[in-house]
């Protein structure tokens, strides 16, 4: 049946029993997929049934299927013309990961973060009734998702306006983490008839006669068996004949639906590596250090086992964050609040007013959904929230919906606020003793995805001088200044530079604010070129340096500066390394720049690179006196 599947449009040429058998291979197809690829497997199985419902049912792409988050959104992407690309999933060329409106018509919205889909439903929805070129809208949304401010937002307004609009609620009771919430219970109250094996065997079910989202103007339909596909496309079919305002049908499901290793593990298999289908083994590689969100969650039990005023906020990323590593070391000091991170940082707000130390961990690019928190409820009372930040810089096969480009500059720029970054693990755990140190305002701290260098790890984590940075290496014609993990790519530079007889200094900046301005004036007047990098957005880091020198007066001197940042574009998928070279942020694009540099200053003699090449050889076994 699947490879007869061109479009959309065949699907709605089938007998409702060929789209039962195509069900079945379409979960096989996906299966298959991601055992290859990686990626979202849990969420994607439990919506093959619902996939094939709706493409069946309406006229998709002119009708409108938008998903919320979209990390389901893999068997969508087989039946609309994709299929033949699927194994380079989440690859560099591949298809993205998520819905993606360059790649397909099919992808009527974007989306990576969630509970956007009814604002962008019902934004579809009114330009219709205005006039558009649109049909129908449906939206699908997942319990998780629901939990967001944003969902209800957009659930009053549509309630208010009685436009024709379709929200199927995917309720399977499992976001990333388990489920938290009064919105959860009330969900499982509803669900109630059809979560019994009993009942949803026989395809039965109705919840309460009155449910939340009737009272903000939804005709609500359900529960219903979301994997029931013949029930599925007699009542999609049925509503789209009869409705003609808001609807919101509540389809229960199951994430990673019909293989038993997802279903029986607790993460439900959400985001998997390549995998062994037959017994459901992950690839693992060989980690050489420890990864940098086990090394922050080993780093704060132990503070916070000797301070009790600590403690932990995530907002629906337990396991991404290792806030459930705390959580198991002091379970009522662990807070999960859903996908809510407008709330996590007001309430971490309120527990600094109280007198506690608030971690609030939360991704870089998650973070992004409080901003307006973090402005006024945290920056302009001066709370001291720590803010760790996981995931910064570029992440590889999620691709730039996930990346952490944009913290430094948008913490950066409030008043009273510290920002750190750490270049390596060792460093990651004195920034937790430091932030757990710090009561005088807010202070935030980013490191990347992934395993650390292998550095030594301390005992026990420092508190570092704020504003203060170290020099990692001493030259005299060149200053690589850097901000975060690019740091070891400064040392490989600092080598290479080295056969072009180029004296290169390499410093770790540590703090984006407060700056050490003493060690920047330090390497600005006594070098001929400085160059900054970091893994951040323009507008960060480099913006503050440079104007620190202007203000002083010193951007008329002697010396050079250049920075390096994420380029002024989204950096599509890849592997993390992959990504990194598209934004030109390694070793060998620091050494072309500083080689296309110096010309425009004093390059150094021949003899002098000769004498330069002799000192780095034998830097190993002179004294530094001798050198």
């Amino acid at each position: 049946m699947l490879d007869g599947i061109r479009d959309t449009s065949d699907l709605r040429s089938l007998h409702d029993d060929d789209l039962m058998q195509l069900a079945d291979e379409l979960r096989a197809e996906t299966l298959s997929i991601v055992s290859q690829t990686g990626g979202h497997l849990g969420s994607s199985l439990g919506v093959v049934e619902l996939t094939i419902a709706i493409h069946a049912v309406f006229d998709t792409p002119h009708d409108k299927l938008i998903w919320d988050v979209s990390h389901q959104c893999y068997p969508h992407k087989v039946l609309t013309g994709r299929r033949h690309r699927m194994r380079s999933l989440r690859k560099k060329g591949g298809p993205s990961g998520f819905t993606r409106r360059k790649e397909s018509a099919y992808d009527a919205f974007g989306a990576a973060h969630s509970s956007t889909s009814i604002s962008a439903g019902l934004g579809f929805a009114v330009a219709r009734d205005l006039g558009a070129d649109v049909g129908d809208v449906v939206c699908v949304i997942g319990d998780g998702a629901m939990s967001a401010g944003m969902a209800f937002e957009a659930i009053n307004n549509a309630g208010a306006l009685g436009r024709r609009i379709f929200v199927i609620l995917n309720d399977n009771a499992m976001s990333i983490s388990p489920p938290t919430g009064a919105l959860s219970s009330h969900l499982a109250r509803l669900a109630g008839p059809v979560r019994d094996p009993a009942c949803a065997a026989a395809g039965t079910g109705a919840g309460p006669a009155i449910s939340l989202f009737e009272q903000m103007g939804f005709a609500y339909h359900g529960p219903v068996d979301g994997h029931d596909l013949k029930g599925l496309l007699q009542t999609l079919r049925r509503l789209r004949r009869e409705c003609d305002g808001p609807v919101l049908l509540h389809a229960v499901t199951r994430k990673g639906a019909g293989y038993l290793h997802a279903e029986r593990a607790e993460d439900k298999y959400h985001g998997v590596a390549r995998f062994d289908i037959a017994t459901g083994i992950q690839e693992k590689t060989r980690a050489a250090a420890p990864s940098f969100t086990k090394v922050f969650a080993t780093a704060l039990v132990a503070e916070a086992e000797r301070d009790p005023r600590i403690v932990a906020i995530t907002a629906a990323m337990a396991a991404g964050t290792g806030v459930d590593i705390f959580s198991r070391a002091f379970p009522g000091r662990a807070f999960d609040v859903g996908i809510a991170e407008q709330h996590a940082v007001t309430f971490a707000a309120g527990l600094a007013a109280s007198g506690f130390k608030p971690f609030c961990a939360i991704y870089s690019t998650f973070l992004q959904r409080a901003y307006d928190q973090i402005v006024h409820d945290v920056a302009l009372q001066g709370l001291p929230v720590r803010f760790a930040i996981d995931r910064a810089g570029l992440v590889g096969a999620d691709g730039p919906t996930h990346a952490g480009a944009f913290d430094i500059g948008y913490l950066a720029n409030l008043p009273g606020f510290t920002v750190m970054a750490a270049s390596d693990e060792a460093e990651l755990v004195h920034m937790v003793a430091t932030a757990a140190a710090h009561d005088s305002g807010p202070i935030a701290f980013r490191y990347p995805r992934g395993e650390g260098s292998g550095v030594t790890m301390p005992a026990r984590g420092m508190v570092l001088p704020l504003g203060k940075g170290r020099m990692i290496e001493t030259g005299d014609t060149v200053a690589l200044l850097s901000l975060g993990t690019r740091l070891t790519q400064c040392l490989a530079a600092r080598q290479a530079l080295a056969a072009h007889g180029i004296s290169t200094t390499v410093a770790d900046a540590r703090f984006a604010k407060p700056l050490d301005t003493q060690m920047i004036e330090k390497l600005f007047s006594s070098h001929q070129l400085l160059v900054t990098i970091e893994e951040g957005a323009t507008g960060g880091f480099g913006a503050l340096v440079l104007h620190h020198l202007a203000e002083r007066g010193m951007l008329d001197g002697r010396c050079a500066i250049r920075s390096m940042t994420l380029p002024d574009r989204f950096i599509a998928q890849g592997s993390a390394d992959e990504m990194y070279e598209a934004a030109s942020l390694n070793a060998k694009h620091i050494e072309h720049l500083v080689l296309g540099a110096l010309p425009r200053v004093r390059r150094p003699s021949e003899r002098q690179q000769r004498l330069g090449g002799i000192r780095q050889e034998m830097a190993p076994v002179l004294r530094a006196e001798d050198r």
